[in-house]
């Protein structure tokens, strides 16, 4: 095991203002999983029509990202991530007001087209200020805005979701994010250093520039894979367990709870040790020991709420111990001077992956009625099973390859250094 490199206050003060800004995009995007009973009957969808209110945000984020990815390197990071956050916020309120199955789908690609950038911008800056030894440690305490979110987040939307609506959730995420951007807008630097750098070529060109690059393309590739076998589960996860496993909705949030503490201390000592030892070696255990897990899951029946709970809680491990070492691979990938249209392009796919991923777990998953059993959930688990096979040989690759060449050293404002 190699040493750690330390981190500075003010790295730890980045860490912290990125990682409240991921648990209210996770927050909104996570909460609708557990709202999905609530939605299917309270407007009569049908699955395929829940799991395109889910791949709606997707979409409208991987196109989103898209198309901003010529620019992302043309602007201030800090000023990205406030605008972007901004119409994050207006989307989430939209959401808020929407009464109709056709609003709520409008209301989801307006809170996409904002929300999916920024995460990129998120990542743009941890590269930007971190060196790679640092990556997996900032990913582990990034990603526990997961687990916060299951913790505090979702059981209390839930549970204002049961007294007040199933709007009220988002209500709550807007208060948070408000608050959280005005932080942001307070005590983080700007992140301007890349400026510098940039050649003199328009923002198509530069876009065209970043998809050209071989190496570039393999990280975008194992990516869209790796958010597919992530994001196929995920939609139908509350409605599995309430018609397959006979999870009660008040035990719901209790299974929200449990699984979101096990990922709140699963994500820091993941991140430690991805930091410690080889990521690709942690990422192919992981993947493995998910593979299993999830071909059970998805096979079981009604099983007391302490099994489903233990379940949920390792298929998390399994989930997150594969994401960290995974992103910190990925943000080692571009160079400094294309971080920004990289991270953009690298977050639509992994955006329209989830999309992809949440329409065909739609066509494939099938309920004869409000009540009924979910049928052929099963099936995701195995086709998760051949793609994670896939991501990883691709995230070998981009081992490799980062490996046979050195990374460059972190952008970082010379009063960080003092």
């Amino acid at each position: 095991m190699q040493k750690t490199t330390p981190l500075l206050p003010y790295q730890k003060l980045v860490i912290a203002l990125l990682a409240v800004t991921q648990f209210t995009i996770i927050l909104d995007f996570m909460v609708i999983s557990p709202l999905g009973d609530f939605l299917m009957k309270s407007m009569n969808l049908h699955p395929k029509q829940f799991g395109l209110v889910v791949s709606a945000y997707a979409f409208s984020a991987g196109i989103s990202g898209l198309l901003t990815a010529g620019f992302a390197d043309r602007f201030d990071r800090k000023k990205l991530l406030l605008f972007f956050y901004g119409g994050f916020i207006v989307g989430t309120v939209l959401c808020g007001i929407a009464h109709s199955y056709f609003m709520l789908l409008g209301a989801r690609i307006i809170t996409g087209l904002f929300g999916g950038v920024i995460g990129s911008v998120s990542m743009a800056i941890v590269a930007d200020l971190f060196i790679i030894e640092q990556r997996g440690r900032v990913m582990g305490f990034m990603q526990m805005g997961f687990g916060a979110s299951q913790v505090l987040g979702i059981p209390i939307g839930l549970y204002i979701a049961n007294r007040w609506g199933w709007q009220a959730p988002f209500w709550m995420v807007a208060g948070i994010a408000i608050l959280a951007v005005i932080l942001i807008w307070i005590k983080l630097q700007p992140v301007n250093q890349h400026l510098a750098l940039q050649k003199d070529r328009s923002a198509f060109m530069h876009l065209l520039h970043t998809v050209a690059k071989r190496h570039y393309r393999i990280g975008f590739t194992s990516t869209a894979l790796l958010s597919i076998g992530g994001f196929m589960m995920m939609p139908f996860g509350s409605a599995f367990a309430i018609n397959n496993l006979h999870v009660t909705p008040h035990e719901l949030p209790l299974l929200f709870m449990v699984s979101g503490i096990g990922a709140l201390f699963i994500m820091p000592l993941i991140g430690k040790l991805s930091d410690r030892v080889d990521k690709f070696r942690l990422f192919t255990a992981a993947s493995f020991y998910m593979m299993i897990l999830v071909v059970i899951y998805t096979n079981l029946t009604p099983e007391p709420l302490w099994v489903i709970m233990v379940f949920n809680v390792l298929i998390m491990g399994g989930i997150f111990s594969r994401m960290v070492p995974a992103t910190a691979l990925t943000t080692a990938i571009p160079d400094i001077q294309d971080r920004g249209a990289f991270m953009s392009i690298n977050a639509s796919l992994q955006q329209i992956a989830g999309g992809v991923a949440a329409a065909v777990a739609g066509m494939i998953v099938v309920q004869k009625t409000k009540f009924s059993p979910l049928e052929h959930y099963n099936t995701l688990g195995y086709l998760i099973v051949l793609i994670s096979s896939v991501t990883i040989w691709l995230l070998y690759r981009v081992s490799r390859m980062i490996k046979a060449r050195s990374d460059d050293p972190p952008v970082m404002q010379q009063e960080i250094i003092a």
